[in-house]
């Protein structure tokens, strides 16, 4: 096997906030200033209440659409909750489970995230996995531990066949929202040790194509640095993705300055 340079991606996280009529004028305001070019992947998960207008903004750009969360039944009385097909029904692509926030503020334990994620490739939704550890973990020496764990646990059972794709967005949860960033040198470290777990579990080959997000406070003064590295393949933005120049500056320094053949979901269906 050739070498490859997996396609990056970004995605924008915009968590409860802007209104309807808002989401629509941050979606126009990106597209107007996205750069032309499908060397990058582009995500943008607004909340539920959103999805139909953003969904429809983005309709014949190259943007997709991701939810950030779903329940793992089909449908059934699970009041406030959204399934995988209404997430299709939207014309979502992507979903991210396992957020910290959920975890932390909802509960969300590895063996639900792990319905969640069967869920999601049963319904031909790429999950965005998110996994990381809290600055208690990281000052114990713990991160790896805790990675491991949460991989193993939220993904067992998970078959990626050839035409399933999944992405890992590692949040350091010590560095979402606080300012403080990773190096790129300690992000690097864990992403390239995530890689090495995920090849433990389905392969090194499937392991070599999985793209791995940052997700611990990217912002456009940040993402070249982090981008660069050899085991980040994106980022998941979130406070950044508010502001259309922000995150498309972060989209722009996604952009491989000596283009590869290069890896992306479209591979996954053709392999």
């Amino acid at each position: 096997m050739g070498k490859h340079l997996r396609k990056k991606i970004i995605a924008g996280n915009w968590k409860m906030n802007m209104m309807v009529a808002d989401a629509e004028d941050l979606a126009s305001s990106i597209l107007r200033d996205l750069p032309e070019g499908r060397e990058v992947d582009i995500v943008l998960c607004p909340p539920f209440t959103s999805l139909k207008v953003v969904g429809e903004r983005i309709e014949e750009s190259l943007i997709k659409l991701g939810a950030q969360d779903m329940h793992w039944e089909a449908s059934g009385a699970y009041t406030g909750e959204i399934s995988a097909a209404m997430l299709r029904d939207l014309y979502c692509r992507y979903v991210i489970l396992g957020h910290s926030e959920r975890r932390e503020y909802f509960g969300e334990t590895d063996l639900i995230v792990n319905e969640k994620v069967k869920a999601a490739i049963e319904a031909t939704l790429v999950p965005i996995v998110c996994i990381g550890e809290t600055l208690d973990q990281r000052e114990r020496g713990d991160t790896e531990d805790v990675v491991r764990r949460q991989l193993e646990g939220g993904l067992a059972g998970v078959d990626l066949g050839a035409s399933k794709e999944l992405v890992i967005a590692y949040e350091p949860v010590w560095a979402i929202g606080t300012g403080v960033t990773a190096t790129p040198e300690q992000a690097q470290d864990v992403h390239a040790f995530i890689r090495e777990v995920l090849g433990e579990m389905m392969g090194s080959s499937t392991a070599s194509r999985i793209r791995i997000q940052y997700g611990g406070s990217m912002k456009s003064e940040n993402a070249a640095d982090l981008l660069v590295q050899p085991d980040i393949d994106g980022g998941l933005v979130g406070g950044a993705s508010l502001e259309s120049r922000s995150f498309v500056e972060i989209v722009r320094a996604a952009i491989p300055k000596d283009p590869e053949t290069i890896d992306s979901e479209e591979d996954w269906e053709d392999s």
